[in-house]
């Protein structure tokens, strides 16, 4: 008889904190790269060439679809090339993607940057994160996916910021080529080093029958798309994150002409600060929480931040509205495994995670674009913004709606 060992998850020897510690640094790059990073670029490639803004937010958007039609396919590279290549090379495409933006000269060089930055995402997002960490941990599981997500809080309160001041003084291309070094110096050594899978777990231990693993996966999502319950999951938190992911691509173009570059760069300290608190508390309580109320009440957050912004032009007001937007922000990409782990189960986790991020990023991908062209059509950014309350709003109400019955799907 084999007798089961029980693994200290609370111990700081468990390895599976090692392997946290790399996934706060791949988000912290990721999403400070390819998500707080942009409204940086929009507001440097505009100055430098003169390209208008709805050029490259629709760059953002093509980069968000193609990240979420590759997101799907998570589930198969990893069974395929395992998890260290699959996280190497997403790093190795988006320091190829942010050495491009740095270099670049035309707007088609542009679109295979974001092009780029969608493998990255592939190979380094909250999918690879996610289904991870959820292999290392069971009781702990809430308070590592904190930690590790705010790895992309960070990005925002610490790499935005410098990416700002490096370019005031040294400018933008030479801002973007040193941080691209600094990255590929810090997350190297820690994947080759850290990252692994549990002894005797991985998407791929299954090697029964390729085809059979295949056919599974094809039910697991066929059963998810069947579910109504599924969609109150995913079709809300993409509807929120496509006008949160709007606000943050355009928050330094909007904030920059009111209060001065300094100051909105510390707008995106404060919002990322506050994310970080944000997310450190759904972690410490999320065993007491219905995440489903506790989704629906950060949307309605959001909202009211955005409507007193709105009316507001005093730098104080706009500072703090901005903090408490933040708040809710980080807790977007922690509440789907959350929800997924509760009313799914461990069984179909990555088809889960993976389908439900693809339909969220085809949703929310048309957030920065859609700000922008409602920004070109009246000149300003009050009826786009007003539309981000709404699409909030209407999340909100719809989060919590549960309908009866109960995703059932197979076990992968």
């Amino acid at each position: 008889m084999v007798v089961a060992t029980r693994v200290d998850e609370s111990s700081l020897h468990y390895r599976g904190w090692r392997v946290v510690l790399a996934c706060f640094l791949m988000a912290f790059f990721m999403f400070g790269f390819g998500l707080y990073g942009q409204g940086v670029y929009l507001a440097e490639l505009q100055r430098a060439h003169g390209w208008p803004g709805t050029l490259i937010s629709a760059a953002s958007t093509f980069s968000f679809l193609l990240t979420s039609v590759l997101v799907v396919f998570t589930d198969d590279l990893l069974a395929r090339i395992g998890l260290r290549s699959l996280i190497l090379g997403g790093l190795v495409a988006l320091g190829a993607s942010t050495v491009l933006l740095a270099l670049m000269q035309t707007p088609w060089q542009l679109y295979l940057a974001y092009a780029l930055m969608s493998v990255g995402w592939t190979g380094m997002g909250t999918v690879v994160i996610a289904t991870v960490l959820n292999s290392w941990f069971e009781r702990r599981r809430g308070l590592a996916l904190s930690l590790a997500f705010n790895g992309a809080t960070c990005g925002g309160i610490i790499l935005v910021p410098l990416l700002l001041s490096l370019t005031g003084s040294i400018g933008f291309r030479s801002a973007m080529l040193t941080v691209t070094l600094a990255m590929m110096a810090l997350v190297v050594p820690v994947v080759v080093i850290f990252v692994g899978w549990p002894a005797g777990m991985s998407p791929a231990s299954d090697r029964r029958s390729e085809g059979g693993r295949a056919a599974a996966r094809g039910q697991s999502r066929k059963a998810l798309l069947a579910n109504a319950a599924f969609w109150t999951m995913v079709l809300p938190i993409a509807i929120a994150v496509m006008a949160q992911m709007g606000f943050i691509i355009h928050q330094v173009s909007f904030l920059e002409p009111l209060i001065g570059r300094a100051s909105a760069g510390l707008a995106v300290t404060l919002m990322a600060a506050m994310a970080v608190v944000g997310r450190l508390s759904l972690g410490l309580f999320v065993d007491r929480l219905d995440p489903r109320l506790a989704c629906a009440a950060s949307m309605t957050s959001q909202a009211a931040a955005l409507l007193v912004l709105l009316q507001s032009t005093s730098p104080t007001m706009l500072l703090l509205c901005c903090a408490v937007y933040g708040f809710s922000i980080g807790n977007m990409i922690t509440f789907p495994p959350l929800i997924i782990q509760r009313e799914i189960g461990a069984g179909a986790f990555a088809a889960a995670m993976g389908l439900g991020t693809s339909i969220s990023g085809v949703v929310s991908a048309f957030g920065p674009g859609l700000v922008g062209v409602v920004r070109s059509l009246t000149g300003n950014y009050t009826t786009a913004f007003a539309m981000c309350v709404a699409l909030d709003l209407m999340a909100a109400g719809l989060v919590l709606w549960r309908p009866g019955r109960r995703v059932k799907v197979a076990s992968l």
